[in-house]
C-alpha cells in the first residue's frame, strides 16, 4: 500500500529555485511550507478543498515576500513551488487556529513538484514594495497592509515542473 501524499506550497525565490535545481532538491530538511491543515480546516469551516488551497498557496505568497526582503539581491518575483510529498514527512508547527505552516522532515525533491508559480515581469515594482513592508503589515500596519494586497491581487504565472529552467531563463 503506498503512502498518501500532501500538496505543500513552498515559498522561494529564483536565485532558491536555481539553488533548488542544482541539488536536486530544496533542502536540507526542515523545510518550512504551508498544506491544508486541520488548525486551517477547523478556521475554514465553510471553505472547500479549494478554497483551502488557495489560502494556504497564498501565504506561501506572503512568505515568499519576507524571503525577498531577506534577499535584496534578489530579483523582485514571488515564487511558490507546489509539491506533492509523503504525509508522513509533513508535520503541523503549531496547533494555532487557522495556521496552514507546516515542516517538512525531508527535503522536496525535484520530481515531487506538481507546479512552479512565479510572478512575471511586470510585477516586480509591486512586488518590491510589498517586500519592503510585508513586515509591517503583518504588525498591523494599514498603509503597508494596502501595499502588500497590491501584490496579493497580482495572480502568480503557473509553470509546469519541466520548465523550471525556461523560468530561471537556462534554457
Amino acid at each position: 500500500m503506498s503512502e498518501s501524499l500532501v500538496r505543500v506550497y513552498l515559498p522561494a525565490t529564483l536565485p532558491s529555485l536555481a539553488a533548488a535545481r542544482a541539488a536536486g532538491e530544496f533542502g536540507p530538511a526542515p523545510v518550512t511550507a504551508h498544506a491544508v491543515t486541520p488548525a486551517l480546516r477547523e478556521w475554514y469551516v465553510e471553505g472547500d478543498e479549494e478554497e483551502l488551497e488557495y489560502v494556504a498557496f497564498t501565504r506561501a505568497a506572503q512568505d515568499a515576500l519576507r524571503l525577498l526582503r531577506a534577499d535584496p539581491s534578489a530579483p523582485r518575483r514571488r515564487v511558490v513551488v507546489s509539491a506533492d510529498v509523503p504525509s508522513s514527512s509533513v508535520k503541523s508547527t503549531d496547533q494555532e487556529l487557522g495556521t496552514s505552516t507546516v515542516r517538512l522532515t525531508a527535503p522536496i525533491e525535484l520530481r515531487t513538484i506538481a507546479a512552479l508559480h512565479v510572478d512575471e515581469d511586470d510585477a516586480e515594482t509591486v512586488v518590491a514594495a510589498a517586500s519592503d513592508v510585508v513586515e509591517e503589515a503583518a504588525a498591523g500596519d494599514p498603509d503597508a497592509q494596502f501595499t502588500v494586497d497590491g501584490a496579493e491581487d497580482m495572480e502568480l504565472l503557473w509553470f509546469a515542473p519541466t520548465e523550471i529552467d525556461d523560468v530561471l531563463g537556462t534554457t
